[in-house]
């Protein structure tokens, strides 16, 4: 088992090389939830995350024989970044196995310190396969993730860290996929302040350790599309379980929705580029998931490494969620003058629009109609809601949907879902051709 004098030699052993990142009190974070919010910046470690601590502490007490081949190890991005960095530190050949949804951004980034990429599967498992087969093939030495001690040890040195950084914590969220990181916090948390509450936060969509931890035994779960890539695990590793079943007090997880509110928050409100795996905690707070209750809180935020067109569509997601977009559909006459008259209404509702799209053919439209959809910035649901009023005292009759928006979708991920998306038409197009 990990232990505490095991994380404070990692410390040791990796000091010099990995950043001790900062813990940085949000003030409107912590009048948001009426407690005090310390955000621990590991989306500013080397390499963009935490995973650096472990691949480290494990490459350093790796020598002669088989090591000296190269190491090998599987990855969805940023364990493979941590791998490779250390590797080229030590002067070791470095292979990692990615799946093949693995983010451009982050298989780029792992090539350009030096490793030898090979893209397999589409999910982290059956890359861990392929992985697992190379070391056996070539003789290499495989490192895993989160299921190795050393691994664990050198993740936890960050909880040395937040306790150091901050002597009244009382509450510590952490993102959790194999459970290496938690466990490794945990272990020092409960070792010196056993007063403090530990929480693992999981992608829904991924909720492997989540289940084990509440069954008490090791149980598999497909992943499904997760934004939060970088922890969408299909079983917790054996070494980091055991430990968060002695130290976690709980793990909890957090839908999709929330887990873009909070990358745009993070991002708007604190200044941090934090990637989805790594803002869960931040949505188990939105959510309500886990209530701080005053409690001085730290969200452990585990690695910025996001590509930027994925950015682009969890900010519209974000947004949406926050109720700050709306989509309208309505149906016009096809005539001069009709969407003008329309939108200096929602200009005077101080209404910005984004997008404007015209469909006339491909829909079930009378001759001489055409349907107008708006994607609009609005201020929050409430203006929404002055948006949905003034659009009934214009005589618009609000209409089932009929058909859902062009495809915001990516993968199985709404972007912009119906449930934000209103339809209409102007009664008057009705009487005049005969529409139900």
């Amino acid at each position: 088992m990990v232990t505490l004098d095991a994380i404070r030699e990692a410390r040791a052993r990796i000091a010099g090389v990995v950043h001790h990142t900062p813990l940085i009190h949000s003030n409107s974070l912590s009048l948001l939830f009426g407690s005090p919010i310390y955000l621990k910046a590991e989306n500013l470690q080397r390499s963009g995350s935490f995973k650096v601590r472990g691949a480290f502490n494990k490459l350093a007490q790796i020598s002669g024989g088989r090591g000296e081949r190269g190491v090998v190890t599987a990855s969805a991005g940023n364990h493979a970044q941590g791998v490779a960095l250390a590797a080229a530190r030590a002067g070791l050949p470095a292979t990692v196995v990615m799946p093949e949804t693995a983010s451009l951004a982050k298989y780029e980034a792992t090539l350009g310190y030096g490793a030898r990429v090979i893209r397999h599967g589409s999910s982290y498992d059956e890359a861990l396969a392929k992985a697992q087969a190379l070391a056996q093939e070539q003789g290499l030495t495989f490192v895993s993730a989160f299921d190795d001690e050393a691994i664990v040890a050198g993740q936890g040195t960050l909880g040395l860290e937040l306790l150091e950084d901050q002597e009244e914590l009382e509450l510590v969220l952490v993102p959790v996929g194999g459970g290496g990181l938690v466990a490794g916090i945990a272990t020092v948390i409960k070792s010196l302040r056993p007063r403090v509450t530990v929480i693992g936060v999981q992608a829904r969509a991924a909720p492997a350790l989540a289940r084990s931890f509440h069954a008490g035994r090791r149980i598999a779960a497909a992943p499904q599309p997760t934004i939060a890539d970088g922890i969408a695990i299909g079983r917790p590793g054996r070494i980091p379980l055991a430990l968060v079943r002695r130290f976690v007090d709980d793990v909890v997880t957090v839908d999709e929705e929330a887990i873009s509110h909070a990358v745009v928050l993070l991002l708007e409100r604190c200044k941090l580029l934090v990637e989805a795996a790594g803002a869960v905690g931040l949505a188990a707070l939105l959510s309500e998931r886990v209530l701080p209750q005053g409690r001085a809180t730290a969200l452990v935020l585990s690695g910025g490494n996001l590509d930027v067109a994925l950015l682009a569509r969890i900010v519209e997601h974000g947004l949406s969620e926050a109720g700050r977009h709306m989509i309208i559909q309505v149906k016009l006459p096809d005539r001069p003058g009709e969407l003008a008259h329309l939108l200096a209404h929602l200009a005077e509702l101080k209404v910005n629009i984004i997008e404007v799209e015209h469909h006339r053919t491909g829909l079930p439209l009378p001759v001489g109609a055409v349907e107008i959809q708006l994607t609009l910035e609005i201020q929050n649901r409430s203006h929404g809601e002055e948006v949905r009023e003034r659009l009934r005292s214009l005589g618009y009759r609000e209409q089932a949907l009929r058909h859902p928006p062009r495809d915001f979708r990516q993968g199985a991920r709404h972007i912009l879902g119906p449930a934000l998306i209103h339809a209409y038409e102007p009664a008057s197009l009705s009487t005049q051709h005969g529409l139900p």
